[in-house]
């Protein structure tokens, strides 16, 4: 099978609506857009919240509280077996590392190292937090886990 011998799955396409072409086609006078108007013409929309000039509820009801999601730090998650999956030459690990082989993005600082998986060389990883089972499972591995 070849690109060009691709075909469409029956019902997929339909036909046009073709507007303004007579009353005998179903879609004449004002094409299915009703009366006069904002909405009768062309780029003429109203936008989410619009009462037609009437104080719109959003604006009426009281706006309290705090949103923590303002604030908040967003922490890169790298595993422990995607740190066992990296080349054996690698005997360091911080965020740089982690960007250049693709586990976390190049941007990010912030990481959490969390302890799924399983690792057996000692590696020097260099991290914002870690759990306590990743802290565990490097150090018995005759790694260390630095806090930065």
């Amino acid at each position: 099978m070849k690109l060009h011998e691709l075909k469409n799955v029956a019902g997929a396409v339909h036909r046009k609506k073709r507007v303004g072409c007579g009353e005998g086609g179903g879609h004449g006078k004002t094409s299915g857009r009703g009366g006069k108007g904002q909405t009768a013409r062309s780029g003429g929309s109203i936008r989410p919240g619009f009462e037609g000039g009437q104080m719109p509820l959003y604006r009426k009801l009281p706006h309290r509280g705090f949103n923590s999601a303002n604030f908040r730090t967003e922490t890169a998650i790298v595993n422990l077996g995607d740190l066992a999956a990296l080349d054996a030459a690698i005997t360091e690990v911080n965020a740089s590392v982690l960007a250049d082989h693709g586990l976390i993005r190049r941007g990010e600082t912030q990481v959490k190292i969390l302890g799924n998986g399983e690792i057996s060389r000692a590696l020097k990883v260099t991290a914002a937090k870690f759990s306590t089972s990743a802290k565990a499972k490097l150090e018995q591995a005759g790694g260390q886990a630095i806090t930065a």
